[in-house]
């Protein structure tokens, strides 16, 4: 299959870079530009004094890269930066080749990555904000034969200029997607009614949580489906959420969410946030962070980043330092209260996570020794443990055995306890 061959372009106005920043920002576009399968062929990177209103970089810049274009079979320009309609509009008549800016680009991720009802219509959304105040520049290159990315997925039909039409499928579709949160809502209740701890796997994208989660369903005894995972940035949108049981007993629902990169389009974020909203109700997160990469901080921040825009404050949040079997001179900053140094294929690790998150989720827990009346045992059942209610013993006025009890609650039991 013949890739989309591109050309990516970054502005750095009054090196606001360094070096290194430049190199992680064209690395990450690459990323995201091999998600959208195609493939890079150049690098333009333009200093400047300031950004040029017309189009973007200096006109001199866009002749150069034309030249480029032609000469090399250039099919797209992406620039690793928001684009005006107009500047859009002006670098095509300039350049004449589909041009494409950051947010372009990952919305077109998205679109291939959709699979469920609710996540195509968020993608959709997404894609007509966007396309709504940029117009003039969507009428050269959506009129063009041909696809690639940032005409395909839910939004890809061409739009009409038609403003009325499209604020009028905007509201029609955020109006579906009411009823779709309604329906989301009435599953959490439900495990909310079921008193299950929920946990979200949330990070950087690709940083590994639809592996953790699938290496945590390896160690479950409960039959669930792995999550799907591949070593790409967006590889997945759709929460997966799977029920997972703990040494104690307690089962938890952990759930793989959306992962984040750095300047994710507030329209992307604005589209997701019913979706996100189950990071909002999860006892604790689980920030995954990809220990190899040399930016892990910068990455750790485009999270909180996010979480602060989602306002999600007050939150308990474990740390998960991953691919830990990557790294070769990683310094422990103790920096966070919680944290934990792994690699997700490490059995071993695993463990440890799983010791680790049943630790937090059941700090107020432990177990207290019980004379429970055979009148009351069928109320109690639930809070004894498996591994234990094999080793009960039979009493003529009851049965001693243990359970686990919120610390809160002891006054509900202080009749049954006998001793801790």
């Amino acid at each position: 299959m013949i890739k989309e061959k591109v050309l990516i372009v970054l502005l750095n106005v009054d090196n606001k870079y360094s070096e290194s920043q430049i190199e992680y920002k064209t690395d990450e576009l690459k990323e995201l530009i091999k998600a959208s399968n195609a493939q890079v062929e150049f690098t333009v990177v333009q200093n400047a004094n300031n950004i040029n209103p017309k189009y973007f970089i200096g006109k001199g810049k866009a002749e150069e890269i034309k030249t480029i274009c032609e000469n090399h079979d250039i099919d797209t320009v992406i620039f690793n930066h928001d684009l005006s309609g107009s500047q859009m509009k002006n670098l095509e008549d300039t350049i004449d080749r589909k041009i494409v800016d950051r947010t372009g680009l990952i919305l077109d991720i998205f679109a291939r990555r959709a699979k469920t009802k609710e996540g195509k219509l968020q993608v959709k959304l997404a894609q007509l904000e966007y396309r709504l105040p940029k117009l003039v520049g969507f009428r050269n290159y959506l009129s063009r034969e041909g696809a690639g990315i940032g005409t395909r997925g839910p939004g890809e039909q061409k739009l009409e200029i038609d403003r009325r039409s499209i604020q009028a499928e905007i509201t029609s579709i955020k109006h579906k997607l009411k009823n779709e949160k309604l329906k989301r809502d009435t599953k959490r209740k439900k495990r909310s009614n079921a008193n299950l701890a929920s946990v979200s796997l949330i990070g950087y994208s690709n940083s590994g949580k639809s592996t953790i989660l699938n290496k945590l369903l390896a160690k479950n005894e409960k039959n669930e489906k792995n999550v799907y995972s591949d070593d790409l940035l967006f590889a997945t949108l759709d929460i997966a959420s799977r029920t997972i049981k703990l040494d104690n007993d307690k089962e938890m629902i952990v759930s793989d969410t959306v992962g984040f990169i750095s300047d994710l389009p507030t329209k992307l974020v604005e589209s997701f946030k019913s979706t996100l909203e189950e990071i909002k109700d999860s006892d604790l997160l689980i920030l995954v962070i990809d220990s190899s990469n040399d930016q892990y901080e910068n990455q750790i921040q485009a999270t909180k980043d996010v979480l602060k825009e989602m306002k999600i404050e007050d939150k308990n949040i474990l740390y998960v330092f991953n691919k830990m079997d990557l790294v070769k001179d990683f310094v422990d900053y103790n920096n966070y209260e919680n944290e934990i140094y792994m690699s997700a294929l490490d059995e071993k690790d695993i463990e440890s996570l799983l010791d680790k998150i049943k630790n937090i989720l059941y700090a107020d827990y432990d177990y207290y020794k019980v004379l429970i009346p055979y009148s009351r045992y069928d109320d109690l059942i639930s809070l004894i443990p498996d591994k234990i209610r094999e080793k009960q013993i039979y009493l003529e006025d009851g049965i001693e055995t243990y359970i686990y009890i919120n610390k809160r609650d002891l006054s509900l039991y202080k009749e049954i306890i006998k001793d801790k």
